[in-house]
Formats: structure tokens, C-alpha cells, sequence
């Protein structure tokens, strides 16, 4: 099904204006990826750029990165005049390991707070999240943040309700993502509540992002996890998991080959993982399984035997707790994505609704 654009607006006569606030060691992925894909988007109505994007930070001049990347920032936060801040459409936090800092400065958070008042919708990404926790707009609220600093927002901020599985988290007008590349799934997210499916799709396809990914979908897979294992026996094992999903996968057999007792081999397994054996095989299952649905027409009872979930069942609802979706709606996801785009989103150029410098 085709998602429209949001009715909770009608559609915008010019820009929508988007402030992104950025500081010193921020993330450069965490800028760049959202503002790239804001950019690109053209309204499907008036095929003019759909969103004004600016970058604002404490003052005026060079903004650094962690990867040494500088960013020339023309405004502060104090030429942002009061009327200008109730024009916004959206307010972003990017994220990086400055977000330590951020979260430190009292008129850095107090422009947080007045933007987020007057602002249509309020988001974050990365440890963004803790710059928005700290000025106190996530109490109460469901969030998100890197996985690596959910403890630190659930120790620190006890009032937010952290999901440290989530790529993204929207609870009113709030929307906080985890890491990284997260950031650029909840930035198509908020094109497809703006603009539709279909320009979302659009766009995911010009920068060969494979998938919208639900916001629901884990941060984690087992791949992933196997190579964080420092026991170089465990890491064995763990890479044969995942390369023999459809395997006997039992503890009994996992430990046997481990060669552990099965008491010793949980306990280790699960410090150093991060997962019980039962998780990180379901894990491994469900990852092989997403790869054979996205690559072909296979019958979901066979994807379901060849990844080790035996009855299609079970692999559903491995699914549904994982992902949020049921296999076949994740494999309509890759159909949507690759189909050829209807006429009237292809008329003139093969990428319409793209910002025409691209």
C-alpha cells in the first residue's frame, strides 16, 4: 500500500524550514546523511525543493567533526531571531561525541527548549537524544539513542523510556534515531510522512539504500555481535552460527563443540556476546532469512526451513518481535523499492522528485 503524505498538514506552499543544531566533535555521518537526503527532496506538487535546510551552532565559524571534516556554520544561535524559530517546520540535534558537552551547556539547552516549543516536529539523531534529554523533552517520552549510550541516557535520565533496539522512535512530535545511518532512516521517514511512499522510495533508491527500514527494526544482528567475541573459540563458533543457520543450533550441540559443559558455555557465551545462545541464534535466523526474502521469489515455508526456523510460524513471529513486520510485508518492502516507479513520478527524468543538482 501506498502511504500518502501526512494529513496532520496541508501541504506547504514554500520550503519547509528545517535548523539542524550541530556542535564541535559531532558526527560528520550524523549531519551530512539526513541533510543530504532533506535536500534532494522535491515536492511531488510543485517539484520545487520540498525542505530549506540550515545548519546553526553556539557561534558563528568552524564547526569540527570526529573524522577531522570542519563544517563553516554562517549563523549562531543568537542571530536566530525569535520569529524565525516559530517559522521552523522541524528542529534537529545531530549526534557525535560532543554531544557530552552539548548536553553540559545551559544556553545551548535553553535554545533547544524554545526551539522545540515553536517547532511542528523536534528531532534527533544519535546521542543527539541526550541533548534533547538533558534539556528535559523526552520525559516521560519513548526514545532512542546509539545502543553504546543507552545506559548512559536510562542512568542519567531515568523519566525517558529508553529503546536501545529501535532505529527510530517517534512519540509525538518527537523523533530520536540511533546511530549513524540510522539518522538517514529517519530522515526518508519523515519525507514519506511529508511528501509520500513514494518519494521516500525514490530517494532511498538514488542513494542506494537498500531498504526503508522500519522504525521498529533492531539496531543489532548476530553478524554484528559475532565480531565484538574475543574468545577466538567462541568467535569460531559464533561465525559457523551464522554461516549454518539451518544447523542443529541447540546448546547441547553448540556447547559440545565449544567443547564446554553447557552451564560454562551459556555463561560465556552471553558475556561475551551480549546474547543468550537461544538469542543469538534466533538472530542468525532471522538475518539469513531478511537476505533470502530480499533476494528472490522463494516460498516463505522454504525460507523458513533453509534459514533454521523450521515452521513458517516461527518465523513470523521472530519477525513481528524483531522487526515489527511480518516476512511478507518485509519482502513487499524490496518489491516496492525495485519496482519501476509509476509515469507519473518518472515523467521527464528517471529522477523525479530529486533535487535536479544531484
Amino acid at each position: 500500500m501506498t502511504r500518502a503524505p501526512s494529513k496532520d498538514r496541508k501541504p506547504a506552499a514554500a520550503p519547509r524550514r528545517v535548523m539542524m543544531l550541530v556542535y564541535d566533535d559531532a558526527q560528520v555521518l550524523d549531519i551530512a546523511g539526513p541533510v543530504q537526503l532533506l535536500t534532494a527532496a522535491l515536492d511531488p506538487a510543485t517539484g520545487a525543493p520540498a525542505y530549506e535546510v540550515e545548519l546553526v551552532s553556539q557561534e558563528r565559524g568552524p564547526v569540527s567533526t570526529t573524522s577531522g571534516l570542519v563544517f563553516r556554520i554562517e549563523r549562531s544561535m543568537a542571530d536566530i531571531a525569535p520569529a524565525e524559530l516559530a517559522a521552523l517546520d522541524t528542529f534537529m540535534v545531530t549526534g557525535g561525541h560532543g554531544s557530552r558537552a552539548a548536553m553540559e551547556d545551559s544556553a545551548l539547552l535553553d535554545f533547544v527548549r524554545r526551539a522545540a516549543r515553536v517547532s511542528r516536529r523536534v528531532v534527533s539523531i544519535c546521542t543527539g537524544s541526550l541533548v534533547l534529554a538533558a534539556a528535559g523533552l523526552l520525559d516521560r517520552r519513548r526514545a532512542t539513542t546509539h545502543w553504546a549510550y543507552a545506559p548512559v541516557m536510562r542512568q542519567r535520565f531515568p523519566k525517558v523510556v529508553v529503546e536501545e533496539d529501535a532505529i527510530y522512535v517517534r512519540d509525538g512530535k518527537v523523533w530520536t534515531s540511533a546511530g549513524v545511518t540510522a539518522g538517514m532512516d529517519l530522515a526518508l521517514a519523515l519525507i514519506e510522512e511529508d511528501l509520500g511512499r513514494e518519494v521516500a522510495l525514490t530517494l532511498a533508491r538514488h542513494h542506494v539504500m537498500y531498504l526503508m527500514r522500519p522504525g521498529g527494526q533492531s539496531q543489532f544482528s548476530a553478524q554484528l555481535a559475532a565480531q565484538r567475541v574475543e574468545n577466538p573459540r567462541l568467535a569460531r563458533l559464533c561465525a559457523w552460527i551464522v554461516e549454518n543457520p539451518a544447523a542443529d543450533l541447540s546448546v547441547p550441540a553448540l556447547a559440545a563443540q565449544a567443547a564446554m559443559s553447557e552451564r560454562s558455555f551459556a555463561r560465556h557465551f552471553a558475556a561475551e556476546t551480549g546474547f543468550t545462545p537461544a538469542q543469538f541464534v534466533e538472530r542468525a535466523r532471522l538475518d539469513e532469512a531478511c537476505r533470502r526474502l530480499a533476494d528472490g521469489e522463494t516460498s516463505l515455508d522454504a525460507v523458513s526451513a533453509d534459514a533454521g526456523f523450521g515452521a513458517a510460524e516461527r518465523m513470523r513471529r521472530a519477525f513481528i518481535r524483531h522487526l515489527g513486520v511480518t516476512p511478507g510485508r518485509y519482502r513487499e518492502r524490496f518489491r516496492t523499492a525495485r519496482r519501476h516507479l509509476p509515469p507519473s513520478l518518472t515523467e521527464g527524468s528517471e529522477h523525479a522528485h530529486l533535487h535536479p543538482d544531484l
